[in-house]
C-alpha cells in the first residue's frame, strides 16, 4: 500500500511515517516509479512505534531497541518489564524505559518546584496533587503588553516571553472574571 493508506492504517500522518522512516524505524520498499510501498508488517511495526511514543518514549528511545520491534506481538505492545526478571530479550527495552521513567520523574519534580516557587511569589499556597490550577472566584488577569516593552527581561532561556498582567475592569468597563 502507498504512504497515505499506510499512514492512515497505522494511525498517523504521512509526514510522521516519513519521519520514522528517516530515523530507521521502518523501511519502505519502492516501486519502479519511486513510490513508497508498505506491507502489513510495516503497519504493525508503525503501530508499535506509535504505542511506545504514546506511553512517553522518545524516537531515540525506540531506536535503541528497534531490533526488537519485529518480535512484538500483533495485538499490541506488552508490558516493558519482562515477566521473568533478567530474561535477556527485553532487557534493552526495559533499561530504556526505566531511564525514560527516571527522566520524567526528574522533570515532574523540577516543574513542581518551579510551580511552588512561582505560587509563593504570588502569595498562593502550594498546589496539592489533583488540585486544579485555577480556582473559581478569583479575578482573571488580562495580558496587556509584553514585558520586554516595559523594561523587564526574560527569566530564563526556556521560560518564554514575560507579560505584564492587569486585573480589574477592562478598558470597556467589563469586569475580569474567572
Amino acid at each position: 500500500m502507498r504512504i497515505g493508506d499506510a499512514a492512515a492504517a497505522a494511525g498517523m500522518t504521512p509526514r510522521a511515517l516519513r519521519y520514522y522512516e528517516q530515523r530507521g524505524l521502518v523501511t519502505a520498499r519502492r516501486t519502479p516509479s519511486g513510490h513508497r510501498v508498505y506491507d502489513e508488517e510495516d503497519i504493525r511495526r508503525l503501530r508499535v512505534v506509535r504505542e511506545l511514543r504514546d506511553v512517553g518514549l522518545t524516537v531515540g528511545d525506540v531506536r535503541a531497541f528497534a531490533h526488537l520491534l519485529r518480535t512484538v506481538p500483533a495485538d499490541g505492545v506488552p508490558d516493558l518489564l519482562p515477566q521473568a526478571l533478567g530474561s535477556g530479550a527485553c532487557s534493552a527495552a526495559e533499561a530504556v524505559a526505566r531511564r525514560r521513567l527516571a527522566d520524567l520523574d526528574a522533570r515532574i519534580a523540577r516543574l513542581s518546584l518551579l510551580r511552588a516557587r512561582l505560587a509563593a511569589r504570588l502569595g498562593e499556597p502550594a498546589a496539592r496533587l489533583g488540585e486544579p490550577a485555577a480556582r473559581l472566584g478569583e479575578p482573571e488577569a488580562e495580558v496587556t503588553e509584553p514585558a520586554e516593552s516595559i523594561g523587564t527581561g526574560r527569566a530564563g532561556a526556556d521560560s518564554g516571553p514575560l507579560f505584564r498582567l492587569e486585573t480589574g475592569p477592562t478598558p470597556d468597563g467589563r469586569a475580569l472574571r474567572a
